[in-house]
């Protein structure tokens, strides 16, 4: 189970399901307060993280609507007492509406919401300050189909270069997919070895991701 820690944060990354995504839990050290980010389809191992590190989860956030990052969400909502999060307006039924630029606090750790549409129109990203959370806004080596219903390549490309691009290059990257031979890597690592990251223009980003399910 990769880790990564800094002074009071930690992040638990798990896989989950077929679609060979990725749970993340993010602790708030010393308070043991936790946020839960997507759900993908299995509880069993997002329990026994909270059960062995002894945490109270406050959210369980999801990142988009689709079903394979949302299908336990509400099961697990139940069983942690959390609130389920996402982006206003989104189709996933959920208790807490959150908006671009708003901050979920788990302890003493502040997250930032950041609304990335482009995959889908609700998607967000989260981040601590370090860590990002991407969904399938952000994968390593490519980034997220826009060929379904709620997609558009243009607001990808949108969300890439006036969201994503302008966090810290120091940035650790944790997508919602293994996509990659490695798990994550920093935003730096991204921008030069993600086509749709280091597209200088919306038609090298469409000539660069034209097999990545894209559609303008």
């Amino acid at each position: 189970m990769p880790t990564t820690t800094r002074t009071a944060v930690s992040v638990r990354q798990l896989r989950s399901g077929d679609e060979r995504n990725f749970v993340y839990v993010l602790v708030d050290g010393p308070s043991r307060e936790a946020m839960v980010i997507d759900c993908g389809g299995e509880v069993d191992p997002i329990l026994s993280v909270v059960k062995e590190e002894g945490l109270e989860v406050r959210f369980a956030v999801a990142t988009h609507h689709h079903s394979d990052h949302t299908a336990t969400i509400w099961q697990l909502s139940q069983l942690l007492d959390a609130k389920i999060v996402a982006f206003k307006g989104s189709p996933l039924v959920h208790d807490v509406s959150v908006v671009d630029r708003e901050i979920l606090h788990v302890g003493a750790t502040a997250v930032k919401v950041l609304h990335t549409p482009g995959h889908t129109e609700d998607s967000i990203c989260l981040y601590d300050g370090r860590n990002l959370f991407s969904g399938d806004t952000v994968l390593i080596g490519s980034c997220g189909r826009t060929d379904m219903p709620g997609g558009s390549a243009r607001k990808m490309y949108r969300s890439i270069q006036t969201v994503i691009l302008r966090l810290p290059g120091g940035t650790m990257v944790y997508p919602g997919h293994e996509t990659y031979e490695v798990a994550s890597r920093t935003l730096s690592e991204e921008m030069k070895q993600n086509p749709a990251l280091s597209a200088k223009s919306y038609a090298e980003y469409l000539r660069r991701c034209k097999g990545d399910y894209t559609r303008p």
